[in-house]
């Protein structure tokens, strides 16, 4: 692994002092050519490769590249039959310049930007594992399924009331449509605030779900405290929203559905949450 990452890190090297190598003959050759005008027009069109290379990969960029001297031999070939100017010979280094500045840049910048891919994977997996979510900052569905099965041992040996609250935004989908993507952000954020703002230390708040904003608690209390709970959530909710000038023109409300564990009748952590995910539609 080692020698693999030196040679990386060489060809990397050897890949700027060649960048910098070409980039300095090219400007040699534009002072010695002397056509002021056509060279920068070139410059630009080689600097607009560089970027596509960085951004898009070497095949965008190599194609890119063969439409450049296609153009370019295309006008020489006009300019020769028509013979209205003389063939600027002296300007054909920029046939061969941008593709080699191209190959150069791309040995120089492969490395970085694989790593670049590697940490957003992973970035992504750590989120998908559990962790957190990103943008609530609340842990997630593998998290809450984990912690089902800790309280539901708890409820055993203990028989200490588990309850869950699972949370929706009623008619979600209606709202989407009629809402921007930083409105959307935004109700997200308050509805996330209002649930911790209303719940207790010891009660454990997720997010189930992004696309259709789902969130769950988890209580240790029986139906009938769950109940309460929530309700002071849903006020909170409410008094935040008519608070709020980008949201309090539009009828938001939160949904809950409730369910406690019952441990002859559920045998996984999924039973639970689904349980408490089809109480929801209860809730009128």
């Amino acid at each position: 692994m080692e020698n693999k990452d030196e040679r990386n890190s060489l060809f990397a090297d050897i890949g700027l002092l060649m960048f910098l190598a070409l980039f300095g003959a090219t400007a040699i050759l534009m002072s010695l050519s002397g056509n002021i005008f056509l060279n920068i027009i070139y410059l630009f069109c080689t600097i607009g490769l560089l970027m596509m290379t960085y951004f898009f990969g070497i095949l965008p960029s190599l194609i890119s590249n063969l439409t450049f001297i296609a153009i370019q031999a295309v006008v020489m070939i006009y300019q020769y039959l028509n013979k209205t100017t003389a063939i600027p010979w002296q300007l054909s280094f920029w046939m061969v310049a941008p593709i080699l500045l191209s190959l150069a840049l791309y040995e120089m910048t492969k490395n970085q930007i694989a790593l670049q891919k590697s940490n957003g994977e992973l970035r992504t997996a750590l989120i998908e594992r559990g962790a957190f979510d990103e943008q609530t900052n609340l842990r997630t569905t593998v998290a809450y399924i984990e912690d089902i099965a800790v309280f539901a041992e708890t409820n055993r040996r203990f028989e200490i009331p588990v309850t869950t609250a699972i949370i929706k935004i009623r008619y979600y989908d209606d709202l989407k449509r009629m809402m921007g993507s930083n409105q959307l952000q935004h109700l997200l954020k308050l509805t996330t605030d209002s649930i911790k703002e209303k719940t207790r230390t010891n009660d454990i708040t997720y997010l189930l779900n992004n696309e259709d904003p789902t969130w769950a608690i988890l209580l240790y209390t029986n139906s009938k405290g769950a109940g309460i709970a929530t309700q002071r959530i849903k006020e909170g909710f409410e008094k935040n929203v008519k608070a709020d000038i980008s949201l309090n023109t539009m009828a938001i409300s939160m949904v809950v559905g409730i369910a406690s564990w019952d441990g002859e009748t559920m045998k996984t952590p999924y039973d639970l949450m689904n349980a408490g995910i089809r109480e929801t539609q209860y809730d009128v």
